[in-house]
This record gives structure tokens, C-alpha cells and sequence, in this order.
């Protein structure tokens, strides 16, 4: 591995208030003096001139329900609309689910990589939201339009530098809220920004018609699988609302893992069960070609720009499959020593771990890709089987609830293993039946593709007019 080096003054250096001794935030610092968008203009004033923190615990009631928002990317899309909640109470929430927001707060995620930094719930009843301490929480000055501050905070400059130069720690990892207030832009009078904002509801509006014109993955999956396979979608959803179950001491003795969990023994855990038993009699043992595999851990010291094999994280699993733009590479010694964990193409990787990721999954389309997978995944390889028709099936509802209900532990410590998801019914059809259904499915979500990069392009326009507001 070779070794990087910087020079920096100890008077430099003790500007950073935490002494990082990091050469990707220094070089950052003092090459811009915190001017992110490079703007001309001779009057610039810090984040933290604009927002103030505005923090308010939520009080949970008794025997109520809420919807909690952790910060992971299952929860909000790239416009920072909620798309999924945590269903949480006051006896079963995890502790950081503990912020109440209002329609006038802002909130950024702590997280690099966040799939949209910034969120303002403008017309949101909040009510019934929980937020996670994940997020910074922030009030605007009232000489400033929230919502030209939240475009500022959702450009793709900004989202550049939060992801890349001041983030500390490997993996999922974060940056500290100082070090965001003290980006610098140029001082805007109000009406100017009022005329921004207005310049860029048009837009707003026209990317909330092309996503009413998506159909989630999710959906297209399910909506397929239901048709071929009988899955009763509608009698799922129904059952999965009911709070309690009932358990005989004889059932309770013939679970091996004597397990007390309430989903594992809910109605609509048994309905699944029952469902695919009623399809195949097969498991996933069946179709494996060798035992299924954990990923391995990583240090710093074993990261290397000059290795060969990328390090696969859920972190850099992107609209469900791998993206090597945002890993690392790792050395060779860390590569020769970790060869039975590495990725080849139709391997379907799943998250075994993690609050809002265990179950998610990844299949390796790309026959050039050499990587390590990480720990917290494990790895599948099927033998006459047609990989992306197993991957659709992984994702379908049933699947999915099956991770739900058998994972053990308790929040951020929730695991599922390979002897339990090799029990996991699979469908046994032919390979001409899968490759229909593939092809059924493919070339829906192919459409859906379409929108989302029209979409893109709108977004683009917004970052292209705060970009040039501010520079």
C-alpha cells in the first residue's frame, strides 16, 4: 500500500477544532476557505448565520402508534419525500426515534451518502412522525425563504463535499454539523430569493407528475408474483395489522429456536408460510451450488487506491444493485486473504444485518466485477436457476416478511443467518416459466427507468438555477 502524505502548519491545523489530521478535509479547507460554490461575490456569510438548531423531543402517549423516520435511504427519496415508516410506540421504539418536527423545521441527514441530504415537509401533517437523531434539525432566520435554503442544502456541490471531504469514519459514516455551518455563500436579499423559488415551483411541479406516473419496483414485483403464484396480497396486508396471536404449548414446543417473538407466531406470519408451502416444497438449499457465505470485515489500513477488488457494502447498493463510483479499493494482501469472499457475476447478495437494511438485496450483473463482499451480507450462488428471476422473488412481499419475522435481536442489533434463510421456501418452476416472468417484469421496470431519468433531468434545472443564483 502506498503511503499518502500532506503538508499542513500546526497553525492550520489548529483551525480545524477537532485536529483531524485528514488530508481529504484539509485539502478541502484550505483550498477553498469553506467558499463551496466558489462565488465571486465580496459579501459571504456562514450556514450558520441562516440556521439554528430547533430541537424538540416527541412525547409518545400510551397505546398509540406512530411512524418512525430513521435516516436510512429505505425511508425518503432523492426530493426528500417519505416513501416508508417504522411503525413505533412508546415500549417499542428504538432510542434515537426522539425528535418531533414541525412544517417550518429543516432537517439534513448526519449520514454520508444520504439519498437526499435535506428535507422540508412544507403541507406534511407531522403529527403522527417521529424522527431520528440521525438528522440535524434546524430553524431558518426569517430573512431567509426555507425553501431557497433547502435547494442550497440539497445541490449537488454541497451533497459532493458532505459525501467525499468532511465525512469522518469508513463505511456508513458521518460528518459533524459544525463543519456544515460553516460553508459560506453569498448574502441574497429576500425578494430575490422569493423570485428564485418562484422560478423553481414549476419545476417542483412538473417532478411530482412524472412520480405520480411511477409504479414502485416493489409493486411491479408483487403485482406479478401475485398473478403467476396466488399470493394474496390483500388478505397479507390485512392480517399483518393484527396486533395479537395465539400460540398452543404444542406449537410453541416444535419451534426449535423456542423463539417468543410475537411476528414470528402473528397470523400473517403463518398465512405466508402456508401460501408458499402451497407453491413449492422446495427450499433455497435445494438450488444452492455451494453453502451460502458472510461477508468479511474491514480496517483502514486494509483499504488501498491501487488494489484490484473493490470492497461491496449495502452502502454502495443503488437501486438494488452495485455501483463502484462511491467504493474503495482494498489490497492485495486484504484480496488474497479473503478469495472464498469474493463476488462473480448472478452472486445475489442480502443484507443479514442492520435496522433498514437486513433483507435488502443485490445481484452482481457485471461479469468484470471483482470485489470482497462486505460483512453484514451474505452471499448466494444458485445452480440451474435463473439468478434474476430468484432476485425478483427475494424482493417480493412474502419474502421479505419471512426476513422480518425470523430475524432475531433488537434494532441496529437484528441478524439473520444462513441456516435460517437456506430453510426459506423457494419456487420451483422450469427455466423457461422464470425467464418469462423475468422478461415480464424486466421490461416494466425498464419503463419505469424512463420517467425517473426525465425526472433527473428536472431536478438537474433546479441545481443549475441555485448554482447560478449563488455563484
Amino acid at each position: 500500500m502506498g503511503l499518502k502524505t500532506f503538508t499542513i502548519s500546526l497553525a492550520e491545523l489548529s483551525k480545524d477544532s477537532h485536529l483531524r489530521n485528514d488530508e481529504k478535509y484539509h485539502d478541502f479547507l484550505f483550498s477553498s476557505d469553506w467558499n463551496l460554490f466558489d462565488s465571486s461575490s465580496k459579501k459571504l456569510i456562514q450556514l450558520k448565520d441562516i440556521l439554528s438548531d430547533d430541537y424538540t423531543l416527541f412525547d409518545y402517549q400510551e397505546d398509540e402508534e406512530y411512524k418512525g423516520i430513521p435516516t436510512g435511504q429505505t425511508y425518503l427519496d432523492e426530493d426528500g419525500d417519505i416513501k416508508e415508516f417504522q411503525p413505533v410506540n412508546a415500549e417499542n421504539h428504538p432510542g434515537r426515534l426522539k425528535y418531533k418536527v414541525s412544517n417550518d423545521n429543516i432537517l439534513i441527514s448526519s449520514l454520508r451518502l444520504a439519498k437526499s441530504p435535506a428535507l422540508f415537509f412544507e403541507n406534511e401533517d407531522l403529527s403522527e412522525y417521529v424522527f431520528s437523531n440521525g438528522f440535524y434539525i434546524f430553524k431558518v432566520n426569517d430573512d431567509w425563504n426555507n425553501k431557497f435554503v433547502l435547494y442550497i442544502l440539497r445541490t449537488k456541490k454541497l451533497k459532493s463535499i458532505l459525501d467525499n471531504h468532511i465525512y469522518r469514519g469508513i463505511g456508513i459514516s458521518a460528518y459533524k454539523k459544525e463543519d456544515l455551518l460553516k460553508i459560506k455563500i453569498p448574502l441574497i436579499s429576500k425578494p430575490k430569493q422569493d423570485q428564485i423559488v418562484a422560478k423553481i415551483e414549476p419545476i417542483e411541479k412538473k417532478i411530482k407528475e412524472l412520480k405520480a406516473q411511477i409504479t414502485p419496483p416493489q409493486e411491479v414485483i408483487n403485482k406479478v408474483f401475485a398473478r403467476e403464484f396466488g399470493f394474496d396480497l390483500k388478505k397479507f396486508e390485512e392480517l399483518k395489522k393484527i396486533k395479537n396471536y395465539y400460540l398452543d404449548l404444542f406449537a410453541f414446543g416444535n419451534n426449535r429456536d423456542i423463539r417468543q417473538s410475537v411476528k414470528f407466531h402473528r397470523e400473517a406470519g403463518i398465512f405466508v408460510i402456508k401460501q408458499l408451502k402451497k407453491i413449492t416444497s422446495k427450499k433455497i438449499k435445494d438450488f444452492i451450488s455451494e453453502p451460502i457465505v458472510l461477508g468479511k470485515g474491514v480496517s483502514p489500513k486494509d483499504y488501498d487506491e491501487n488494489g484490484d477488488n473493490f470492497y461491496i457494502s449495502m452502502a454502495n447498493i443503488k437501486n438494488w444493485q452495485f455501483e463502484s463510483e462511491d467504493s474503495k479499493l482494498v489490497s492485495k494482501e486484504y484480496s488474497d486473504q479473503n478469495k472464498n469472499k469474493t463476488v462473480s457475476k448472478n452472486d445475489i447478495l442480502i443484507a443479514r444485518s442492520g435496522e433498514g437494511t437486513i433483507g435488502k438485496v443485490a445481484l452482481i450483473d457485471d461479469e468484470d466485477l471483482q470485489g470482497i463482499f462486505a460483512d453484514f451480507t451474505m452471499r448466494i450462488r444458485l445452480q440451474n436457476y435463473n439468478p434474476l428471476f430468484a432476485y425478483y422473488y427475494f424482493r417480493t412481499e412474502y419474502f421479505q416478511y419471512l426476513i422480518e419475522v425470523n430475524k432475531k435481536g433488537l434494532g441496529n442489533n437484528t441478524n439473520i443467518f444462513p441456516s435460517q434463510i437456506q430453510e426459506f421456501p423457494m419456487i420451483d418452476i422450469s427455466l423457461k416459466a422464470q425467464q418469462k416472468i423475468v422478461d415480464e417484469i424486466k421490461a416494466e421496470l425498464d419503463k419505469q427507468e424512463e420517467i425517473k431519468i426525465k425526472i433527473e433531468s428536472e431536478r438537474n434545472k433546479i441545481d443549475d438555477i441555485i448554482e447560478k443564483a449563488i455563484k
